[in-house]
């Protein structure tokens, strides 16, 4: 997260679900007043409102100042109420995400790159990716019952509306009847290999591959299941244990002496080690921070028994323990 690295302004319609998002190569007020005008520019309908989060990119006069000239309603989410924004943050996860995946992107020719993709992207998730819309939510006691509208893509939702002019539901339809939905996957594909090739810290191949063509791309749909996850962005979640710390360990500097006296007393508890800590160095370790002496006595302890029972580790470091590992072993024989 250090340094500058690609944005993505991202606007939903609440009504329909219409998503439109065009990449920033960096996050500033003005920069967002200009790309809300190129959104602007795309959708169907004209823009009456915004509702905002409470980022400082949109809290500020130029966006006011914008909202204002444009006659734009301008308002934004409540303090500590992230449900506010629940219909964009469902399209960041569905659309935005999935599409794009999670490496980091940076400088302007990503940009360019993520914007031929949002291209495809807006096109072919507005036209004929059909989704679900709350109708009702009913609480009986613990039991939530939802129910749903029938799947429908935004762009037949504007058409079903009253509201819409009928000049907006014809061009709609116009450019529905243009579109080829397996030319645009096949853009959405080519695109985010490229992205993917420009992530930071993605192995680098030729980036100079030709695009495949439309009758091969074809082709391939039949078979393409068997591979399991096919978009290039697309990134396995490592598995196994995490081997590295996230914070700073609190005790790295009092450790000796801790495992000093888990040497003199093996069957002492993290607890009355903490207390003594506490008393040798007062206001230096707060009383959250006990659950991780814990862990940290939990692990040297089983380190110890592993040594025991691999025979690893050096001499001394195994005879001040036998005693308190003899005796729990002992103790779970006569169990």
């Amino acid at each position: 997260m250090v340094g500058s690295y690609v944005h993505s302004l991202v606007l939903t319609d609440i009504a329909s679900g219409w998503t439109e998002a065009i990449a920033m190569v960096v996050r500033e007020q003005t920069l967002i007043t200009e790309s809300v005008s190129e959104v602007r520019t795309k959708l169907p309908f004209p823009v009456r409102g915004l509702d905002v989060d409470n980022d400082s990119a949109f809290i500020n006069d130029t966006l006011v100042g914008y909202c204002r000239d444009n006659k734009i309603e301008l308002t934004r989410c409540r303090a500590y109420k992230k449900n506010d924004q629940a219909w964009i943050e469902q399209k960041n996860g569905a659309v935005i995400r999935r599409m794009v995946g999670y490496g980091r992107l940076e400088g302007p020719e990503t940009a360019a790159a993520l914007n031929k993709l949002y291209t495809s992207v807006r096109l072919f998730v507005n036209f004929f990716q059909p989704s679900f819309k709350l109708l009702s939510k009913i609480r009986e006691g613990a039991k939530v019952i939802k129910k749903y509208h029938a799947p429908a893509t935004p762009c037949e939702r504007l058409l079903e509306r009253e509201d819409v002019s009928d000049e907006c539901k014809e061009q709609l339809r116009q450019k529905l009847a243009a579109l080829d939905p397996v030319r645009l996957l096949s853009e959405i594909r080519e695109a985010q290999r490229v992205i993917a090739q420009l992530e930071i810290g993605a192995v680098k191949t030729d980036m100079a591959q030709s695009t495949p063509q439309l009758s091969g791309f074809v082709a391939s749909l039949s078979t393409v299941w068997r591979d399991g996850e096919v978009r290039p962005t697309h990134r396995k979640r490592t598995s196994g244990p995490r081997t590295y710390r996230t914070r700073v360990d609190p005790f790295e500097a009092v450790w000796p002496q801790v495992q000093q006296w888990l040497n003199e007393r093996p069957d002492a508890n993290a607890k009355d080690l903490f207390l003594r800590l506490q008393e040798c160095m007062p206001d230096a370790f707060p009383p959250g921070q006990l659950r991780t002496l814990q862990r940290r006595v939990k692990q040297w302890r089983s380190e110890i028994a592993r040594q025991l029972v691999l025979g690893l580790g050096s001499e001394t470091e195994i005879d001040c323990d036998i005693c308190f590992v003899s005796t729990t072993i002992s103790s779970e024989v006569r169990r």
